[in-house]
């Protein structure tokens, strides 16, 4: 297998779904059965372990696995050993305190003392003793959110995304720990065949991500108001110009974020743009 990636990436849920769609835009093939714990792809030498996304870390580390995708919250939890080769850009989220929304929170020395209901015991640790507070920690598996409710705990240390959670079970974010996000690992001592794969499947993964909320865009313009529209444009250094078969005017093909492209597009039309067109891009290569 020497020739051949392993990537581990989590079995089931958001992150899993995320991850295969973005190797599936790089443009490699395989298939995957929800019986099967391996698959291999047809047109690059990579085979995918589906894991447990808490065993990650500790399969990238011990070489059961050359890479793995994995939240930053899991290995920085799990303390193992790897490279970080990408941050990814998906399944973004928070890990961050919370206690009831009627308890009286003003640092986290609010906590001193306190219990706290958590999953990630080392990331919590990490912090309260980064911040000279003594808690008491209680580790859960599941339902986190629940543990003031019941009387176990004061607060709780859980993943956030869009709070609906908290708030439906009485709780205010108090205090953020960890910003989170979808990261590409690789094991420390990979050999350079190995090495070189890693490039080449990381070449992929930029040329995708490079294309995310990047619009490609056509306007027409009079051949007058060309360096107004150019200027216009934001980080254009040379836009395609074209003549169009009425005399006295262009057509102008740039590339712009979506973001930036709705805050300039009246400032466009004022300039004399018309029929513009916004396409979306499914790579770009550097």
């Amino acid at each position: 297998m020497s020739n051949v990636l392993r990537l581990a990436i989590q079995k089931s849920g958001r992150l899993s779904e995320d991850s295969l769609t973005l190797i599936k835009e790089c443009g490699i093939d395989f298939n995957k059965s929800d019986n099967k714990l391996t698959s291999k792809a047809f047109n690059f030498p990579i085979e995918f372990l589906f894991l447990r996304d808490d065993d990650i870390p500790g399969y990238v580390e011990d070489a059961v696995a050359d890479l793995g995708i994995v939240g930053q919250n899991v290995l920085e939890e799990k303390g193992k050993q790897a490279n970080i080769v990408e941050k990814l850009g998906f399944s973004k989220c928070r890990l961050s305190i919370a206690v009831p929304k009627d308890y009286n929170y003003e640092s986290i020395k609010s906590l001193e003392g306190k219990n706290i209901a958590t999953s990630y015991p080392k990331i919590l640790g990490d912090f309260l003793k980064k911040n000279n507070v003594s808690a008491h920690i209680h580790e859960i598996s599941g339902s986190v959110e629940i543990a003031p409710n019941i009387g176990l705990a004061e607060g709780i240390c859980d993943l956030v995304s869009s709070g609906s959670t908290l708030i439906s079970n009485g709780l205010k974010e108090a205090e953020t720990i960890l910003h989170s996000q979808a990261l590409l690992i690789a094991n420390k001592n990979l050999s350079a065949e190995k090495t070189d794969l890693v490039n080449q499947l990381l070449f992929r993964i930029k040329s995708v991500q490079r294309a995310k909320n990047t619009k490609y865009i056509l306007l027409n313009a009079p051949t007058s108001s060309v360096d107004t529209i150019i200027s216009l444009l934001p980080g254009v250094k040379s836009p395609s110009v074209m003549p169009l078969a009425e005399e006295g005017w262009v057509s102008l093909h740039s590339v712009v974020k979506e973001n930036e492209f709705w805050d300039i597009v009246e400032k466009l039309k004022a300039a004399g743009a018309e029929g513009i067109l916004v396409m979306p891009i499914e790579k770009i290569v550097i």
